[in-house]
Protein backbone atom coordinates (compact mmCIF):
# COMPACT_ATOMS: atom_id res chain seq x y z
CA UNK A 1 0.00 0.00 0.00
CA UNK A 2 1.29 3.54 -0.74
CA UNK A 3 1.00 6.37 1.42
CA UNK A 4 0.29 9.70 -0.25
CA UNK A 5 2.00 12.84 1.45
CA UNK A 6 -1.48 14.48 1.64
CA UNK A 7 -2.74 12.30 3.72
CA UNK A 8 -0.34 12.90 6.63
CA UNK A 9 -0.27 15.22 9.06
CA UNK A 10 2.21 17.78 9.38
CA UNK A 11 3.59 16.27 12.94
CA UNK A 12 4.01 13.16 11.26
CA UNK A 13 5.81 14.47 8.25
CA UNK A 14 8.20 16.02 9.94
CA UNK A 15 8.84 12.79 12.17
CA UNK A 16 9.89 11.46 8.53
CA UNK A 17 11.98 14.16 7.88
CA UNK A 18 14.13 13.75 11.11
CA UNK A 19 14.29 9.52 10.44
CA UNK A 20 15.80 10.63 7.45
CA UNK A 21 18.35 12.73 8.09
CA UNK A 22 19.20 10.41 11.36
CA UNK A 23 22.36 9.59 9.66
CA UNK A 24 23.11 12.96 8.44
CA UNK A 25 22.80 14.59 11.75
CA UNK A 26 24.87 11.88 13.38
CA UNK A 27 27.80 13.30 11.77
CA UNK A 28 27.04 17.31 12.39
CA UNK A 29 27.43 19.03 15.88
CA UNK A 30 25.63 22.35 14.29
CA UNK A 31 23.67 23.23 11.73
CA UNK A 32 19.95 24.19 9.88
CA UNK A 33 17.20 21.77 9.21
CA UNK A 34 14.53 22.99 6.86
CA UNK A 35 11.52 22.55 5.57
CA UNK A 36 9.31 24.30 2.60
CA UNK A 37 5.74 24.04 2.97
CA UNK A 38 3.13 24.10 0.17
CA UNK A 39 -0.37 23.11 1.14
CA UNK A 40 0.42 21.73 4.67
CA UNK A 41 2.55 19.43 2.67
CA UNK A 42 6.97 19.15 3.31
CA UNK A 43 8.41 19.36 -0.43
CA UNK A 44 11.65 20.17 -0.04
CA UNK A 45 14.24 19.16 2.98
CA UNK A 46 17.56 19.33 4.45
CA UNK A 47 20.59 20.58 5.87
CA UNK A 48 22.31 23.81 5.89
CA UNK A 49 25.55 23.26 7.17
CA UNK A 50 27.45 25.75 9.20
CA UNK A 51 30.73 26.52 7.36
CA UNK A 52 33.55 23.88 7.11
CA UNK A 53 36.70 24.97 9.18
CA UNK A 54 39.55 25.27 6.01
CA UNK A 55 43.42 25.92 7.22
CA UNK A 56 46.18 25.00 5.43
CA UNK A 57 44.31 23.98 2.41
CA UNK A 58 42.07 21.57 3.79
CA UNK A 59 39.31 21.02 5.66
CA UNK A 60 38.73 18.89 9.44
CA UNK A 61 35.92 17.37 9.93
CA UNK A 62 33.94 17.80 13.08
CA UNK A 63 34.22 15.69 15.84
CA UNK A 64 31.41 13.45 17.16
CA UNK A 65 27.90 14.26 15.90
CA UNK A 66 24.31 14.40 17.53
CA UNK A 67 23.21 11.51 19.75
CA UNK A 68 20.43 9.43 19.20
CA UNK A 69 19.58 11.08 22.62
CA UNK A 70 20.10 14.61 21.20
CA UNK A 71 18.41 13.44 17.51
CA UNK A 72 14.62 12.42 19.76
CA UNK A 73 15.09 15.91 21.84
CA UNK A 74 15.83 17.93 18.75
CA UNK A 75 12.79 15.69 16.59
CA UNK A 76 10.61 16.58 20.03
CA UNK A 77 11.35 20.43 19.83
CA UNK A 78 10.79 19.72 16.02
CA UNK A 79 7.12 18.77 16.73
CA UNK A 80 6.54 21.11 19.79
CA UNK A 81 7.57 23.97 17.38
CA UNK A 82 4.35 23.39 15.08
CA UNK A 83 1.90 24.52 18.17
CA UNK A 84 3.15 28.20 17.07
CA UNK A 85 2.05 27.65 13.41
CA UNK A 86 -1.05 29.00 12.79
CA UNK A 87 -3.11 29.16 10.09
CA UNK A 88 -1.11 29.50 7.08
CA UNK A 89 -0.05 26.93 4.80
CA UNK A 90 2.73 27.79 2.77
CA UNK A 91 6.17 28.49 4.02
CA UNK A 92 9.69 27.41 5.74
CA UNK A 93 11.14 26.20 8.95
CA UNK A 94 14.11 26.63 9.88
CA UNK A 95 15.46 24.60 12.75
CA UNK A 96 19.04 26.04 13.79
CA UNK A 97 20.73 23.27 16.28
CA UNK A 98 24.11 23.23 17.71
CA UNK A 99 25.42 21.35 21.05
CA UNK A 100 26.48 23.18 23.42
CA UNK A 101 27.77 21.61 26.68
CA UNK A 102 26.36 18.31 25.77
CA UNK A 103 23.17 19.68 25.31
CA UNK A 104 21.18 20.49 21.71
CA UNK A 105 19.98 23.57 21.48
CA UNK A 106 17.82 24.88 18.78
CA UNK A 107 15.96 27.83 17.70
CA UNK A 108 13.16 27.65 15.15
CA UNK A 109 12.25 30.23 12.46
CA UNK A 110 8.31 29.61 11.33
CA UNK A 111 8.51 31.60 7.76
CA UNK A 112 4.76 32.18 6.38
CA UNK A 113 4.51 32.84 2.43
CA UNK A 114 1.32 34.14 0.89
CA UNK A 115 0.08 34.99 -2.66
CA UNK A 116 -1.39 38.55 -3.70
CA UNK A 117 -2.76 36.97 -6.84
CA UNK A 118 -4.69 34.54 -4.34
CA UNK A 119 -5.78 36.85 -2.02
CA UNK A 120 -7.16 39.36 -5.08
CA UNK A 121 -9.06 36.42 -6.73
CA UNK A 122 -10.36 35.72 -3.24
CA UNK A 123 -11.72 38.44 -2.32
CA UNK A 124 -13.55 39.56 -5.90
CA UNK A 125 -15.34 36.14 -5.72
CA UNK A 126 -16.35 37.13 -2.54
CA UNK A 127 -17.15 40.76 -3.05
CA UNK A 128 -18.43 39.89 -7.21
CA UNK A 129 -16.69 42.62 -8.45
CA UNK A 130 -13.57 42.79 -10.38
CA UNK A 131 -10.03 43.81 -8.86
CA UNK A 132 -8.93 47.27 -9.27
CA UNK A 133 -6.08 47.59 -11.96
CA UNK A 134 -4.88 50.88 -11.15
CA UNK A 135 -1.85 49.64 -9.69
CA UNK A 136 0.01 47.97 -12.63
Amino acid sequence: MVVKTEHLSLARQIDLVFHELQEELSGLNSGTVFVQIRNNIIGKFGIRHHPLAGRSGSFSAEQGGLTSVQQASFRAMALESLKYKKRWTHGEISYEFCVCQGMIVVDATLESNYNMANLLIRNTRSRGDVPDQSFG
